[in-house]
């Protein structure tokens, strides 16, 4: 089998050698880079299947590589997870918006970033999700055509927005939605149309979905995602 090719941009050498090691160990070719000036050239001659990008870089920042490389046909569709540092967190949703994947901050676990690694790259394998396809996650089953959702053999009353807002999360478990994303995706005629709407909504459904609405995480100060 191939080995999955995996960039690695982060300016802390002691950082990135450890990763480096870490992703090598796991079976991945990795290459890492000091320089966001470098990766530029790097990415489109390598074509990774994943980028590890930390956001504060010197030269050429982080979020300036994602908006480039978003930009770019032949890179558009290359995953990204950004690594951020503390109190970076209005750059998180800036990235998320720009089409970053995931994210990770430092101090990070090992074995954490590793499981963000497969999952995004699971997904990515997987394609573009079936939006009118009935989808099961945990023990929740929700079924677009019949706007049914169903808690083990309960059914559970929905409003149209709360099942738009319900679907479009349960289609990425543990992927990050910021709140601007979520309106873009639960739009109707009775859609939210600011961050305090959604998080009002977000209160109703995990209150009608009882004890399942643990499965709904807030990520503070971007928004919310689906336990996987």
């Amino acid at each position: 089998m191939t080995k999955k090719r995996i960039i690695i941009v982060e300016d802390e050498g002691d950082l990135l050698d450890l990763l480096v090691y870490n992703l090598t160990r796991e079976g991945y070719e990795v290459t890492g880079l000091a320089d966001g000036a470098q990766a530029l050239p790097a990415i489109l001659q390598k074509k990774p299947q994943l980028i590890l990008l930390d956001l504060m870089l010197p030269g050429v920042g982080g979020l300036e590589i994602c908006r480039l490389l978003k930009a770019k046909p032949e890179t558009a569709r290359i995953p990204i997870i950004m690594v951020t540092a503390k109190g970076e967190e209005s750059d998180v949703v800036v990235g998320l918006e720009m089409g970053a994947d995931d994210y990770v901050a430092k101090p990070f676990s090992m074995k954490v970033l590793l499981a963000r690694i497969h999952t995004v790259l699971r997904r990515h394998e997987a394609g573009p999700v079936k939006t009118d396809a009935s989808l099961k996650v945990h023990d929740i089953n929700i079924n677009p055509g019949r706007h049914e959702v169903l808690c083990g053999k309960t059914v559970i009353e929905l409003t149209a927005s709360e099942f738009r807002l319900l679907h479009l999360l349960a289609q990425r478990p543990g992927w990050v939605f910021t709140r601007e994303q979520i309106v873009d995706g639960v739009k109707g005629e009775d859609y939210a149309v600011t961050d305090r709407a959604v998080d009002v909504q977000m209160v109703s459904l995990r209150r009608k979905l009882g004890k399942r609405g643990d499965y709904i995480e807030t990520v503070r100060g971007v928004g919310y995602r689906f336990k996987e």
